[in-house]
């Protein structure tokens, strides 16, 4: 009963506010860790713009923010494949404020997103 009452009070009050507008962004900030050496790197994309980082490629999609706050939460859509071979290691979006809700799952780099550029 309680489980009921709280899914309708969710259903009620939540739906209307579940979804922020948003602004993209010209490109983004992305940051890479080779977690073997500890070398940080940042990497500054535009849209559709790709980069190496060790043996990967990543290519920014597109990154978004909420609109009318440049430095709110960021979220990116990113691809990494190995340079090599091509092998895709992500394809999805990354959020600046939770990197581990969608993770790269490699066992050497990570990737998260810093911030939107505009």
């Amino acid at each position: 009963m309680i489980r009921a009452a709280a899914t309708c009070l969710l259903i009620a009050c939540g739906g209307a506010n579940a979804q922020e507008d948003t602004a993209p962004g010209r490109g983004a900030v992305l940051r890479g860790l080779d977690k073997i050496t500890t070398e940080l790197r940042d990497l500054d994309l535009a849209n559709g713009e790709v980069a190496e980082l060790g043996s990967l490629t990543v290519k920014l999609t597109e990154c978004r923010y909420p609109e009318g706050n440049p430095a709110g939460d960021a979220y990116a859509h990113v691809t990494i494949r190995e340079t090599q071979g091509g092998k895709l290691w992500f394809d999805g979006w990354i959020l600046a404020s939770s990197p581990a809700l969608n993770a790269l799952e490699h066992p050497r780099y990570d990737v998260w997103v810093i911030r939107c550029t505009t």
